[in-house]
Formats: structure tokens, C-alpha cells, sequence
């Protein structure tokens, strides 16, 4: 299944909170988010990009692609979801248990992607390979494993 037509409903896999910026990323099994802020404990809270979301498919054929062994978390995205699709995803909205994301961009790879890997900045340039940001809707508790899916416009 390519990933422009994955299933529509798909699983949240990992949580990561930044405790500062440029700071390291810590997996949690479970976060708060709040509505117009992000990911509670978070440092980027508010803005536009309140929140990264990356695609575990997506990850894994960009490894493949740059012969790396990097973990989803050196992307640097907040949740890791399998079985959905970003591509195309700006103006929808993104359901993780109970919380809803409203997605407002494709998330573009930066100078970091290159110092974690060599080639990875390059193999993340094409359309929404490095993920999507959005802004949080919903105050509410995620956990890993929750179900993720599109909302009906």
C-alpha cells in the first residue's frame, strides 16, 4: 500500500516532550494536551506549531533510502503515528483518542536532519516526508496505542 493510500484509521506509537529548546526528546507512554497550547511540559507551546506529528512508515523508508539506523526520535516530532497518511493533510483534522489536531502545515527538514545523518536533510526535501504541525483543539490525556484518524469534514 503506497503512503498517499494508507488505511484510514491508523496508531499512535510513540510521545516525545522537548523540555527545552533544542533540548532532548523524552518518550512518555502518556501526555496532556491543551487546547491552543500543545503538549503540557512541552517548550513549544502556542504559535502554529504546537505540535509535530511523523509517520512510522514514512521514517522507516527514509532510513532505508539514506542507509541509516536513527530512531524515530531524531526527527524531533512529538508523536509518531502508524497507519495514516499526512501527505496533503493541511486544513484537516487529525483525532488521537480523544484529542483533535487541527493540521496546519507539512513540518520541512532543517540543518539538524543533516548533522543527525548525512543525506537525511536531502531525502526529507520531498512533499510532506518530514511530517505535519498543527495546532491542539482538545484538552485532553493521549496515550501510546490510542487509535489516530481523520475527521469528517
Amino acid at each position: 500500500m503506497s503512503k498517499h493510500t494508507r488505511a484510514a484509521g491508523g496508531r499512535l506509537e510513540a510521545i516525545w516532550i522537548k523540555r527545552m529548546k533544542r533540548g532532548p526528546m523524552d518518550f512518555v507512554e502518556q501526555a496532556v494536551m491543551q487546547a491552543g497550547e500543545g503538549l503540557v511540559g512541552n517548550a513549544n507551546q502556542g504559535g502554529r506549531r504546537q505540535v509535530t506529528i511523523l509517520e512510522r512508515e514514512n521514517w522507516a523508508e527514509l532510513m532505508t533510502e539514506v542507509n541509516g539506523t536513527l530512531p524515530p526520535s531524531a526527527r524531533r516530532a512529538n508523536l509518531l503515528i502508524s497507519g495514516l497518511s499526512l501527505y496533503r493533510s493541511a486544513k484537516r483534522i487529525l483525532r488521537i483518542g480523544s484529542c483533535r489536531i487541527r493540521i496546519l502545515g507539512e513540518t520541512r527538514p532543517c540543518e539538524r536532519m543533516e548533522e543527525a545523518w548525512p543525506g537525511l536533510q536531502a531525502a526529507m526535501s520531498r512533499a510532506w516526508t518530514g511530517g505535519a504541525f498543527g495546532e491542539v483543539l482538545d484538552d485532553g490525556e493521549i496515550l501510546v496505542g490510542d487509535p489516530v484518524c481523520w475527521e469528517e469534514e
